[in-house]
């Protein structure tokens, strides 16, 4: 994996979205049109918190977020999505 080059500020987080299923369990293909978008990925850079609120999740969770959390972002081809400490749901 490269060296990221983003530094989340303050209670920002930068996560690489985990792709989505390609078969189900009994071994059926999904078709990319089926397909559901994640809301499950892996914490790539963490900001410093704010004075009030330290971070809690660190580099290598894998996490679950809103539907509509973050924004993302695109960079030499790989998605990224940068949200709020408040917007991930669980640690997993």
């Amino acid at each position: 994996m490269n060296k990221i080059k983003i530094k989340p500020l303050a209670d920002r987080v930068l996560l690489q979205p985990v792709e989505a299923e390609t078969t189900t369990a009994s071994g059926l293909i999904i078709p990319d049109s089926a397909k559901e978008k994640q809301q499950k990925g892996t914490v790539l850079a963490v900001g410093n918190g704010t004075k009030d609120e330290p971070m809690t999740v660190k580099v290598g969770d894998t996490v679950l977020y809103g539907k509509y959390a973050g924004t993302e972002l695109i960079l030499e081809g790989t998605e990224y999505l940068i949200m709020r400490e408040s917007d991930i749901l669980a640690i997993v």
